[in-house]
C-alpha cells in the first residue's frame, strides 16, 4: 500500500449525480424549509450547484457532497452501516467518488468504509496521519489496498477543488494527540457565497489551534463536531464559526446524551437554525452559492 503526504493531481470523474433532490422532494415523508441566508445579492454560479446530505446513520457521522457532478464523502458510519451508505450513494447516482475522507479512525466514522471504497470507483482517499490498531481499520486498509489505491494525508493550508467547490484543510496541526479524536480532518467547504464547515470529533486543544491560526472559520452551515458533544462545541469555537445553520448527526435516545443541551444553548444563542438526524432523519443542504436550501427525509440512510 502506498502512503503519501502530499495531495495527488486532479482526475477525471466517471459519473454523476442523478436529480436527487427531486425524489427527496417527491416523498410523502419530505420537509422543506427555505431560510435567508443574508448572501441573496450574491449572484448564483454555473452548474449544479452544491448539495450536502448529511445522512442518518444513527450515533456516526456520515456525509456526501456533490457539486456539478464531483462527489465526496466524509466518513461512513459504523460496520453495520456501511451497506445502507452504500444504497443511498447508489440512489444518488454516485458511480465515482473524487475524495473519500476519513476524518479519524473511530468506528462510528469509518466503520463503512471499506464497504464504501469496494462499491465505487475511488479517486482519492485522504486520512489523518493517524493509525489503529482495530479490525475496523484494518479492514478499511485491506479495501484500499484491493483497489490500489494511494492514501493521502492533508496538510493544513491544502486547497482542493470539488467541481466548483474548493474545500481548505484546517487541521489536525500535529501528530501527537493524546486523543484519537483530535486528529479528527477539519475542512471548510466555500461554494460562491456559503460556505460548509466539517472538523470530525475534533476537541478543544485542535479546536484552539484552529481559533489561533488566523484562518476563517466563519461558516453558513457548521456539521456540528462530535455528535453534539459540550466539550467539542466551546462557545468561543462556536462564536467564531457563527453558523447560520447547524446539523448534528447523532442517535436517537443514545447512551451518551448527545446533543448535549449546554452545545444547543450555546447554538441558540447564536440565533443558528438545528436539524439533528435523530429528529429529521437524513437532512440534504442545497446551493447555488447565493443562499442554502434545507430538505430532510426520514430513515433515508
Amino acid at each position: 500500500m502506498r502512503w503519501r503526504k502530499r495531495k495527488i493531481g486532479k482526475m477525471l470523474l466517471a459519473g454523476a449525480l442523478a436529480a436527487c433532490l427531486a425524489l427527496l422532494s417527491a416523498c410523502e415523508f419530505s420537509f422543506q424549509w427555505d431560510f435567508p441566508t443574508g448572501s441573496s445579492q450574491a449572484p448564483a454560479l454555473p452548474g449544479d450547484g452544491l448539495q450536502v446530505h448529511f445522512l442518518d446513520v444513527g450515533q456516526a457521522d456520515s456525509t456526501l457532497l456533490v457539486c456539478d457532478g464531483e462527489a465526496m464523502l466524509i466518513d461512513a458510519g459504523t460496520n453495520e452501516q456501511g451497506q445502507n451508505v452504500v444504497r443511498y450513494l447508489q440512489d444518488q447516482g454516485v458511480e465515482t467518488l473524487r475524495y473519500v475522507v476519513g476524518t479519524h479512525p473511530h468506528e462510528d466514522h469509518i466503520g463503512g468504509l471499506d464497504d464504501v471504497i469496494a462499491a465505487f470507483g475511488v479517486q482519492d482517499v485522504l486520512l489523518p496521519d493517524k493509525s489503529h490498531t482495530s479490525k475496523t481499520f484494518e479492514d478499511m486498509l485491506d479495501a484500499i489496498e484491493a483497489k490500489n489505491l494511494e492514501i493521502t494525508i492533508p496538510e493544513v493550508g491544502e486547497e482542493y477543488t470539488l467541481g466548483g467547490a474548493t474545500f481548505t484543510i484546517l487541521s489536525p496541526q500535529r501528530n501527537d494527540y493524546s486523543d484519537l479524536n483530535d486528529y479528527s480532518i477539519a475542512l471548510r467547504v466555500e461554494y460562491g457565497a456559503d460556505s460548509f464547515l466539517f472538523t470530525g470529533d475534533s476537541g478543544k486543544i485542535p479546536n484552539g489551534e484552529m481559533l489561533a491560526s488566523g484562518r476563517t472559520l466563519r461558516s453558513t452551515v457548521y456539521k456540528v463536531a462530535h455528535h453534539g458533544s459540550a466539550e467539542n462545541n466551546e462557545e468561543e469555537f462556536l462564536a467564531a464559526i457563527r453558523p447560520q445553520y447547524a446539523v448534528i448527526q447523532c442517535g436517537e435516545g443514545n447512551s451518551y446524551g448527545h446533543p448535549h443541551a449546554e452545545t444547543l444553548e450555546r447554538l441558540a444563542a447564536l440565533g443558528t437554525e438545528v436539524f439533528r438526524t435523530d429528529e429529521d432523519g437524513t437532512v440534504v443542504a442545497s446551493t447555488q452559492g447565493n443562499g442554502v436550501t434545507f430538505t430532510t427525509q426520514a430513515g433515508a440512510a
